[in-house]
């Protein structure tokens, strides 16, 4: 069929087929109004077939064939228009099945359920069920799949504890060797700083940071990243606080390994006045702490056997167990202003950190009289890392922290701040601190479960200055999405999670960025066994 129309839109020809003479012939009318409409009239209807074509084919796709093209056209159009109705093609019984709970004891064992996807469709090709009888087949292998995966989920995450929660036999080497070197070589038990150096620890015309460590291959990679990458390493001094067990070994290190022209200070927490004069929050709080940990948690074992929990909360739960969680080093931050009672301004490193640029800028940021420079953890690219708020680490089920916090209030991040010190000494945090610290003991630890951050977030609340996200970048120790490339943008990279860089559990694309600051060929990594890569 073939339609012709005239140039002036005042004739319209329709012939059936080329050659054959005139079918019809419409003469339209003077009046303007009455060829355009029977134009545009014309169009719609062309329009309005294809557009019944169009559906009609994806119902015959789609395995609708046996509706007419209007009846389609009605199905896609919605009931308003043509009187169809989207209808469920599932049958009732299989969301009847799926949404009975699952007891414990009508659960199979492994034999009989497929283990794959495509051993489930062979079967039910092979056996052509009825819906409810695919529909129990099919809960089977879902429930016992998630079991399995829930079980080796869990697994991993012990495994993962026990092996941060240990000391690498290589590290271990390494203490004993130092220790072993410092008490029989009169070079590593140097003074440190050298006698001349020591007014340069309380001049605040320098960049003072602070390093409280017990591990000394982390200590060193700080130090030396710190030191190597400053425009002005003659102005850097940095202050390494460290335990009794772990003083000669830190000082041998640092002795025989001098970062010049920077200055080196190794002091052991017993060296500070401050500790030796009576009482001391943090230490009576740790030591409550660890018995109400040992009596409420129950061990890796108790956590483990737990059926009901999620594995990230299991996980938590190991995670909080950890010795780091109880060491003094990781609580010793809270009472810098005691500590360091003459300086102004310092920064403090977490052990886990490697610096990658100058930080000497950081002292020329205007705190508006806040207390602690910190990276937001609520706003980010990485939606992993950088989506913490309180709610992330507080028990807003609490009454005592519902009332007292708002649960979307975006949280912060330890492991590289800086803290104006003069403004500290100003305020009550420090004694917030410990009472939050005490509130949860008595709760038995209702009020959080994990590390240090939390009692700092809330003693820190209203004396946080953020800063740009370029100083510190997080995740590097319990997730392996951030890219290199994007790790070496950052100013600091932290390594907060289990996979350390020092362990064999490091993410190995990662490590690198931590073990270029070694030097491989000294005597005592070589001894020790410490490789580039695990």
């Amino acid at each position: 069929m073939q339609l012709h129309i005239s140039p002036s839109l005042r004739h319209v020809t329709v012939l059936p087929a080329k050659g054959f003479r005139e079918f019809i012939k419409v003469k339209i009318g003077s009046r303007r109004l009455s060829y355009r409409m029977l134009f545009y009239s014309l169009l719609f209807f062309t329009f309005l077939l294809r557009f019944v074509f169009v559906l009609t084919a994806v119902d015959s796709i789609d395995g609708e064939n046996k509706c007419s093209s209007i009846g389609c056209l009605g199905k896609r159009l919605g009931p308003r228009i043509l009187g169809r109705r989207l209808e469920s093609k599932i049958p009732e019984v299989i969301y009847q099945v799926l949404e009975e709970p699952v007891e414990k004891k009508d659960q199979k064992s492994g034999d009989g359920i497929p283990q794959t996807l495509a051993e489930f469709v062979a079967e039910v090709k092979n056996e052509r069920p009825d819906a409810k009888t695919f529909a129990i087949k099919l809960k089977s292998m879902v429930t016992f799949l998630e079991e399995r995966t829930r079980t080796a989920k869990i697994q991993e995450y012990l495994y993962r504890h026990v092996a941060s929660s240990s000391i690498p036999k290589q590290l271990h080497c390494l203490e004993l060797k130092l220790a072993n070197e410092h008490s029989i070589n009169a070079n590593a038990r140097l003074q440190l700083p050298l006698a001349e150096l020591v007014p340069a620890l309380v001049d605040n015309s320098f960049f003072h940071f602070v390093l409280a460590s017990d591990n000394v291959l982390a200590a060193s990679v700080v130090a030396s990243s710190l030191v190597h990458n400053s425009l002005h390493p003659e102005k850097v001094v940095l202050h390494i606080i460290t335990e009794g067990k772990t003083y000669a070994p830190m000082q041998a290190w640092f002795s025989l390994h001098p970062l010049t022209p920077a200055i080196i200070e190794v002091k052991a927490l017993h060296h500070f006045d401050w500790f030796t004069k009576g009482k001391v929050p943090v230490l009576e709080a740790m030591e409550k702490d660890q018995k109400v940990r040992s009596q409420f948690r129950g061990g890796s074992s108790a956590i483990v056997a737990n059926n009901i929990e999620k594995p990230k909360v299991i996980a938590a739960k190991l995670q909080a167990l950890s010795p780091k969680y109880n060491s003094l080093m990781n609580h010793i931050r809270i009472n810098l202003p005691e500590l360091f009672p003459s300086l102004e301004k310092l920064v403090f490193l977490d052990d886990d950190v490697v610096v990658q640029t100058d930080l000497s800028p950081l002292w020329d940021i205007d705190m508006n009289g806040k207390v602690n420079g910190a990276v937001e953890t609520c706003r980010g690219d990485d939606k992993y890392v950088m989506s913490k708020r309180l709610k992330s680490y507080l028990n807003f089920s609490h009454p005592l922290i519902s009332k007292n916090f708002d649960p979307n209030e975006c949280a912060w991040a330890y492991g590289m701040n800086i803290f104006d010190l003069e403004a500290w000494r100003r305020t009550n945090i420090s004694q917030t601190y410990h009472y939050w610290i005490e509130e949860n003991l008595k709760s038995d630890l209702s009020l959080w479960q994990l590390g240090t951050l939390p009692p700092g977030l809330i003693a820190f609340h209203g004396h946080v200055h953020v800063i740009n996200p370029f100083w510190h970048m997080l995740g590097l120790g319990y997730q392996d999405n951030t890219t290199v490339a994007d790790a070496e943008s950052a100013g600091v990279i932290h390594f907060n999670g289990r996979a350390k860089p020092w362990l064999d559990i490091a993410f190995p694309q990662l490590r690198p960025l931590w073990t270029k600051y070694l030097n491989f060929s000294d005597r005592f990594i070589k001894s020790c066994h410490i490789r580039a890569s695990s």
